[in-house]
């Protein structure tokens, strides 16, 4: 339970006229009363919520009442039955994010962690309701705890009032305000006299770091119960009035277009109730999914080949090597350590296929699905459509895992095509081989280093790289934002950290992007294009980092990079990382290549390199807590890995057992973060655990092969990812101390594992690993 601060000495009751008034911020943000019966505030939502330099104070709940709407803002309500609603502008996709949130929410208000309700606002006509970028905490932590201790004010100044005692005289526990005398009032009992109070006579600031009881301490996830129980509802849960199951019968090319369908067979089954054709294939809408899926294998359908039908892996990786651009002329008199990396096609594979119910009406549609990006998607299906977006409404539903896949929204379009087409409502799944044959993906990558060092120590670092996007010849994509013009190199010198507002602009302008119409335009997809058009540089965001790496992070002379690219008629997508998972894992591999070459060890030769005393805690953290150097067995192994970015920075370190090169496994992962304040230290870890296999996955296993314009994977039969046999028998995961800001996590460890396993591998094996995944 909390006594109440006061920035003044109380002059008597509260109300009384004399009454202090406080400011309720540092920051940006104001927190505004909402009209209303009950208590109901809002704060403003932005990405960037760091603290205002020399800004005024910000003015208190009572000079604002906004009666408009709340699209740009965090909502909180103190319920009669004594709950504490706040309807989430982001999406819950396993990451845990309500839980940090409720538990931000609880720590203020002195509430108990159930008596929190943390919902899934819908679509909104504006602001911020992207979910992306390892942002969704950094964003919130300062509204949501500014909202909670406002409402904690105004709930202790109406007890107050109530009761006739001073203010400070009160304590708040247990979602209950508390007199000296043991006279306790509910917060819900008191909502509705709080919404009136335009002055409170006690502190709204949020609590210091050294009075957080419930923030930093690990967290069982609130929806942990539901989940296992089945109770949680996901897309394919919910029973919408006359949604009918539908699959799509897609091209086996990707692009491919439909020439004919005879679709007599179909719709003489039993339980089908419609087939339509829909830009990605010919639709079917039936009784159930068995019979929706036995009418698509009935019908007799004929394509035309894609625009890739003559491209395979062999042609996109010679391209992606001519597209690389040349590396400049080393220092004279150093040595060189030269290495290139090629990194497949993955598949992002939630566990959760995509699925989205919509019921599009003459004047108006409803969609319900799981969205990243759920603003977007709602302006897209209204255009889609033909409706105005203010007709569109946008149910935004936990997803079963993403990784950046739903960031796009091409099934809820999809379903909103196919329910407008077939007058009625449906409810549409993706397959497994839907999703990895014609979903999403990130790109395929080339990146080319030169390492040059002179007497012991690197004083030129050059990487340049080229990855496939989605179209040809056009400057500043999403997929290569983080990069350089042609030409610019960086002199020695701390360079900008990559921020998470950095990352959320790149898979912001990635998830605007639809899904292409693949089959016609030459410009964006002719395999027979002359290499030289396949060339071309981009534009890096507004204060991106000058160089392919995220953050400068090592002391290494003179550092340059470049980018290129192809343009394919490709669905890509920002995946887990973005970037950051091929260029920060291949620059490791560098950076313990050359450590070999000066004869020095992996860990001493990081730690003399190393810019920033918090990466090298982390470093130091694993080394130790992994018995870096330990003597093992011949085929065994261990590995490191670093990374920095979005205001946090990692370590890994990988044991594998390679004796085997061919079926290797990683037996142990010791992972160490600093992530300035983590709200909920057990979500942290399963965030680190989850990088760390897709680490062994897209290092040793799992990717996707092109053939003749197909992809030739289709199930997790043949797309590996890792699974419990391959797993880390041994996991363990160290959170740093810190009391800074949070920073970003949800993608942070993808580079240091990618990292640290490759390295192990090269150590076991004595190779030098150059195409990924390894056994493809």
């Amino acid at each position: 339970m909390e006594g109440i601060e006061s920035s003044a000495a109380p002059t008597g009751p509260a109300g009384d006229a004399g009454a202090p008034r406080h400011a309720v911020s540092r920051r940006r943000f104001m927190v505004y009363s909402l009209s209303a019966a009950t208590l109901t505030i809002a704060a403003p939502l932005a990405c960037d919520t760091s603290p205002a330099q020399g800004s005024e104070p910000a003015r208190a709940p009572s000079d604002v009442l906004v009666t408009g709407a709340d699209d740009e803002m965090l909502v909180l309500e103190v319920t009669p039955a004594n709950k504490i609603v706040v309807r989430l502008p982001r999406v819950e996709v396993g990451q845990g994010i309500t839980t940090a949130v409720a538990m931000m929410i609880a720590e203020e208000l002195d509430a108990r962690l159930v008596d929190v309700d943390i919902p899934l606002a819908d679509a909104r006509t504006k602001g911020n309701q992207y979910t992306g970028g390892s942002n969704s905490v950094v964003s919130l932590y300062g509204p949501a705890r500014q909202l909670a201790a406002t409402a904690r004010a105004r709930l202790v100044t109406a007890a107050a009032r109530r009761w006739h005692l001073p203010a400070w005289s009160l304590r708040t526990g247990n979602t209950t305000v508390i007199a000296p005398d043991g006279r306790t009032a509910t917060f819900g009992s008191l909502s509705a006299s709080a919404a009136r109070i335009r002055r409170t006579s006690v502190s709204a600031k949020p609590k210091p770091a050294s009075r957080h009881k419930l923030i930093g301490r690990p967290t069982t996830r609130i929806d942990a119960r539901d989940i296992v129980t089945g109770k949680a509802k996901y897309t394919g849960d919910l029973s919408v009035a006359g949604a009918k199951p539908t699959v799509v019968a897609r091209p086996p090319t990707l692009g491919g277009k439909l020439v004919s369908v005879d679709d007599r067979a179909a719709r003489a089954l039993p339980g089908v109730h419609a087939v339509v054709k829909v830009p990605g294939g010919v639709a079917v809408v039936a009784e159930s999914f068995h019979h929706a899926f036995q009418a698509r294998d009935a019908l007799k359908t004929k394509w035309a080949p894609g625009p890739l039908a003559s491209l395979s892996d062999a042609q996109i990786r010679s391209r992606l090597k001519a597209a690389v651009p040349h590396l400049g002329s080393p220092p004279r008199g150093s040595t060189q350590v030269e290495a290139e990396f090629e990194f497949a096609f993955v598949s992002h594979a939630p566990m959760e296929v995509l699925t989205a119910i919509a019921d599009v009406r003459a004047h108006k549609a409803e969609i319900w699905f799981s969205s990243q990006t759920p603003t977007d998607a709602r302006d897209s299906i209204a255009s889609a459509t033909g409706l105005p977006a203010s007709a569109v409404t946008v149910h935004v539903l936990r997803g079963g895992g993403s990784f950046g896949r739903r960031l796009n929204f091409d099934a809820a379009i999809e379903a909103a095509l196919i329910s407008k087409a077939a007058h009625r409502p449906v409810k549409l799944m993706w397959s497994r081989g839907d999703d990895i044959r014609h979903g999403r993906m990130r790109p395929a990558s080339h990146h080319r280093f030169r390492v040059s060092h002179s007497g012991g120590r690197v004083v030129a670092f050059a990487h340049a790289m080229a990855e496939v996007g989605e179209s040809s010849g056009k400057k500043g994509t999403a997929n290569q934002a983080a990069f350089v013009r042609p030409g610019r190199a960086q002199a020695a010198g701390p360079l900008p950290k990559r921020s998470a507002g950095n990352a959320v602009s790149q898979l912001a302008s990635a998830s605007l992007q639809v899904a292409p119409p693949l089959s016609t335009s030459l410009e964006r997809g002719d395999p027979h294009r002359d290499a030289a058009a396949d060339r071309y540089s981009s534009a890096p965001l507004e204060g991106a980092a000058g160089l392919p790496s995220d953050s400068g992070l090592y002391n290494f002379g003179r550092l340059s990079g470049d980018s290129g690219g192809i343009g394919l008629a490709m669905p890509l997508g920002a995946w887990r990382s973005v970037d950051s998972g091929m260029v920060r894992t291949a620059e490791e591999i560098v950076v313990d290549e050359v450590a070999r070459s000066l004869s020095k060890d992996p860990v001493a030769f990081r730690r003399t390199a190393l810019r920033s005393k918090a990466v090298k805690a982390v470093l130091d953290k694993v080394a130790a807590a992994g018995s870096w150097g330990r003597a093992m067995p011949d085929g065994h192994a261990q590995g490191v890995a670093v990374h920095e970015e979005y205001g946090s920075c990692v370590a890994c370190l990988a044991e594998i057992d390679a004796t085997d090169p061919k079926h290797p496994r990683v037996t142990k992962v010791v992972m160490a973060a600093d992530v300035g304040t983590a709200v909920n230290p057990r979500g942290l870890q399963a965030q680190l655990m989850g990088t760390a296999v897709d680490g062994i996955s897209t290092v040793l296993q799992a990717g996707l092969h092109i053939d003749r314009g197909a992809v030739r994977e289709g199930s997790f039969a043949d797309f590996r990812w890792a699974r419990q046999r391959h797993a880390p028998l041994h996991f363990e995961a160290h959170i740093m101390p810190s009391k800074g800001e949070p920073g970003g996590a949800g993608e942070l460890g993808v580079p240091a594992a990618s990292g640290a396993v490759a390295n192990a591998y090269a150590r076991a094996t004595g190779t030098k690993p150059r195409r990924f995944p390894l056994n493809f």
